[in-house]
Parts: structure tokens; C-alpha cells; sequence
């Protein structure tokens, strides 16, 4: 077997960043930390490695007989363009994802290629309305949006609406998508195996005084890459790297074999979340991993703070922190936050960041303490970029491969709060995406408000859509009624 490379090589925070962290750590503490650290440690040989497993589980989660056993899931999102410029209009937009959603009135200005997002409102939904009805839940969500017409002069308009449905759904159609099961602490009776887009429209009938007209329901993954899209019209591809991650990307629907049709393209919601779930990464699964595993609700996933925490309990035993003293706040489980990464790693108050940290969490630290801490996240950090940038270099190798290019030119809308107050993450990511996917020239464009204005988007893009489509069947016509009259 090769011996595994030391951990500080290839890439910013693999190497100026960890230089950086390594002063004043003594030598002797230096080696010992490097030694459970080297696991982190991803090369370029091991990341195409894991690329080619992951090109493999798109297909099988692509495929009609294969998809129930995939871990990538591949979901159809019935969302069949990106924008083009020439969207137009205003839309309503619903964002309901936790103990608040939004509600919003978005107007698409063509002459001004631009999406002005004109009000929103925020709503609470109380603790036991989340335990209640689904009834109780989507009448409040109705009196809500009613409300908001009215305050906003909207009332008598029948406008479409983009409905962010932040919970595990299947759908079915643009406008039919069926929950699979509530979390983030909701339990509404009545609404798990429904259409959320029905329960919907039922409390809108039962309150009576308005409409809304088409619904389109929308992924915040998908609605990352098209509010993106509406700026950069070769955006095909949307990602999201926060607490999770999870990404989009226009397919040919020749490929979507649980869709009927071959003509086009359909973007689909891969859920590469799942990727591994299968044990096809066990071999680059460290022994921190294993041990977040078994503590977390959602096992494999590995973005966020619980793998620093992690590895700094494991450190502290072996009394390279702390003295090996740890505190009841460190061993709680989420105490860690994933914000606190991005705020250790800061290059000019990362060191004063890092010690403000640790007295929050309770631990007696000294100077050398908050430099190791500041190495481990940078360790951790760069793994996760890399493994970020291998599953993305996948799909915009699948793209190109799909299209028969050469050479592929395409943009990336993102959005999660890691890639964007992360110091180095993008940076790293970026980097190592260039050297897995060589052939594909790669822009990124960080997403304004997907769930808002990105679900506005999806509607708007529907709607062009059904008009162009109407418009063909009525030509159509036309020219039958000429071919009979000759």
C-alpha cells in the first residue's frame, strides 16, 4: 500500500494556510497532531477515485429500476429550462423551511434584465401549530398570504406562485410534489403522502376572497441555479454548502428514465447528501467520522462543526489540548456551530477568534491550545472542499460528456453560508475543480435569495414555457386549416 502523503501539500489551505497555523506550535506537538490529522488528507488520485464512484451513482440513481436502491437519488424536478432573459412579470413567492416562512412579491423587469424583488413579509408558525393539523398549518399559511395581498395592494391580481417546500418531498409534476416526512421539528397531522401544493390551494378555497394562479414547487437547490440563471444564462448547475450540501444540474432527458420523453433537458435534484451512505466511501471515512456517526440523527454528513469537535476530543485525550482536560460544553452534542469554522479560520482575528471560542466552550486553553485548533479546522476545511469540488467536477464532466464537447463553458450559482463566509473554502474548491475537471471552463456566481426570487424564477420560466407551447399548438392549427384549404 502507499504510503499516505503528509497532510500539508496541494492547494491554499492545504499549505499556506496550515504553514501559517504551524507557528508556534512545538515540534514535538507539531508531529504528534500531524499524525491523526494526515487522515483528512484527500490527493488528487483519491479524489478522481471517488469522482468515477460517484459518476456511477448518478446512473443508478438516474436509472428506472435502479433508483430504489441508489443512495444518490436523483430526483426529477420537472423543471425543463433556465431562464433566457426574456422572463417577465410578477410572481408571489412562499419560503417555508423552518419556525418562520416568507412571503414575498417579486416583479421580473425584462427591458431591465433584472429581477427586483419588490416586498416580502416575514410570518412566525407557533411551537404547537407545528405539532397541530396540517389543516390548522395551511390555513395559517393562507390567512398569511392573504393578509400580505391586501397590505401590498395585491389583492383581485391572480399571480403565480414559486412554493420552496423545504422538507423531503417526492414530485411528481412541477405543481405536485408529495411530502415523504416532516423534520426541523414539525409533526402536522394529515399532510405526510400529501400534495402540499393541494393542502395549499384547499385553505385558499376555504378562506375565499382570493386566487393565486399556476404553482411551481421548487427545490432551494434549484432555486439557487436559476436566480443565478436569470443573471448568467449559462448557469446549469446550482449548489448549496452550509450545515449540508446538495446540488442541481440540467440533464438530458434521454437519461431521466423515470420521466417519459427523450426530447430536452429536465434539472435534476441529485441529493448528493446521500453519497456514501452505501459504505462506497468507507475507505476514506476517518475514525472521527465514525465516532460523529453514531452521535448524529443524519448520518455521512460531514460539513459541518461535529467532525472538528471530534477530532479536537480526540486530541484532548491523547493531551495534545487542553492538558486533556475537556469541558461538559464540548462533549454536548451541536454545541460546535458550523459558523464558528469560518470565524477560527479568519486570517487577521482567527488566533483572538479561536480564544474567544474556547472560553465559550468552556475550556482552559493556553496559546499553543488555539493554534492546534486553528490547524485541525484548517484540515478539516480543506477535506470538505475537496470533496465538495470532486462531486461538482463530476457534474460538469457528466454535462460535457453528455453534450459531446470538448470543452465545456458553464457557471455555478451557489449558496450556504460555508461557501460564503468560509476565508478559504471557496478558494480551495475552486481550485481543486479546475485540476478534476480540466476540459470545463467553470465560473461561479454566489445566488441572491434562491428561495425567494429563485423560486419567482422557476414559476417565471413555467410560464414562458406553457405560453410558447400554446403558441405552437394554436400555429399548428393555423397550418392545418391552410393545408386543408389547398
Amino acid at each position: 500500500m502507499r504510503e499516505q502523503q503528509p497532510v500539508f501539500q496541494e492547494g491554499k489551505m492545504g499549505d499556506d494556510t496550515a504553514t501559517l497555523h504551524m507557528d508556534g506550535i512545538p515540534a514535538d506537538t507539531l508531529l504528534k497532531v500531524k499524525k491523526y490529522l494526515d487522515c483528512f488528507h484527500l490527493s488528487l488520485q483519491k479524489l478522481q477515485e471517488v469522482s468515477a464512484r460517484l459518476r456511477k451513482d448518478l446512473v443508478r440513481g438516474l436509472g428506472k429500476h435502479s433508483h430504489h436502491r441508489a443512495p444518490v437519488k436523483m430526483l426529477p424536478t420537472f423543471v425543463t429550462a433556465t431562464p433566457d432573459g426574456t422572463e417577465k412579470g410578477d410572481f408571489l413567492a412562499l419560503d417555508l423551511g423552518g419556525t418562520n416562512f416568507r412571503v414575498l412579491h417579486v416583479r421580473v423587469v425584462e427591458e431591465q434584465q433584472k429581477v427586483l424583488k419588490m416586498d416580502s413579509q416575514i410570518c412566525a408558525i407557533p411551537k404547537e401549530m407545528m405539532l397541530g393539523s396540517g389543516e390548522q398549518l395551511f390555513d395559517h399559511i393562507a390567512d398569511c398570504l392573504g393578509d400580505f395581498l391586501v397590505s401590498h395592494n395585491l389583492k383581485g391580481q391572480t399571480l403565480p406562485l414559486g412554493f420552496t417546500f423545504s422538507f423531503p418531498c417526492e414530485q411528481k409534476e412541477i405543481d405536485k410534489s408529495i411530502l415523504i416526512r416532516w423534520t426541523k421539528g414539525f409533526n402536522c397531522s394529515g399532510v405526510e403522502g400529501e400534495d402540499v401544493v393541494k393542502l395549499l390551494r384547499k385553505a385558499i378555497e376555504r378562506r375565499g376572497d382570493y386566487d393565486i394562479g399556476s404553482v411551481a414547487m421548487v427545490n432551494d437547490t434549484v432555486g439557487t441555479m436559476m436566480s443565478c440563471g436569470y443573471r448568467d444564462q449559462s448557469c446549469e448547475i446550482g449548489m448549496i454548502i452550509g450545515t449540508g450540501t446538495n446540488a442541481c444540474y440540467m440533464e438530458e432527458m434521454k437519461n431521466v428514465k423515470r420521466v417519459e420523453g427523450e426530447a430536452g433537458r429536465m434539472c435534476i435534484n441529485t441529493e448528493w447528501g446521500g453519497f456514501g451512505d452505501d459504505g462506497s466511501l468507507s475507505d476514506i471515512q476517518t475514525e472521527f467520522d465514525v465516532k460523529v456517526d453514531k452521535m448524529s440523527i443524519n448520518p455521512g454528513r460531514h460539513v459541518s462543526g461535529r467532525n472538528r469537535a471530534a477530532a479536537a476530543g480526540r486530541l484532548t485525550e491523547e493531551k495534545l489540548l487542553f492538558n486533556g482536560q475537556t469541558s461538559e460544553v464540548l462533549l454536548t452534542p451541536e454545541t460546535f456551530d458550523t459558523k464558528f469554522i469560518s470565524e477560527i479560520e479568519e486570517k487577521e482575528h482567527g488566533l483572538e477568534n479561536t480564544q474567544k471560542i474556547l472560553t465559550k466552550l468552556g475550556l482552559k486553553w493556553d496559546l499553543v491550545d488555539s493554534r492546534v485548533v486553528r490547524l485541525v479546522c484548517d484540515a478539516i476545511s480543506s477535506r470538505s472542499a475537496r470533496l465538495c469540488a470532486a462531486a461538482l467536477a463530476t457534474l460538469a464532466n457528466r454535462i460535457r460528456g453528455n453534450r459531446r464537447l470538448d470543452h465545456l463553458k458553464t457557471t455555478v450559482g451557489v449558496d450556504g453560508t460555508v461557501y460564503r463566509k468560509h476565508p478559504n473554502f471557496s478558494d480551495e474548491l475552486q481550485s481543486m475543480v479546475r485540476r478534476l475537471a480540466p476540459q470545463c471552463d467553470i465560473s461561479f456566481l454566489v445566488s441572491e435569495d434562491g428561495s425567494g426570487k429563485g423560486s419567482a424564477m422557476v414559476t417565471a420560466v413555467a410560464q414562458r414555457l406553457a405560453l410558447q407551447s400554446r403558441l405552437l399548438e394554436d400555429s399548428d392549427g393555423e397550418d392545418e386549416e391552410e393545408e386543408e384549404d389547398n
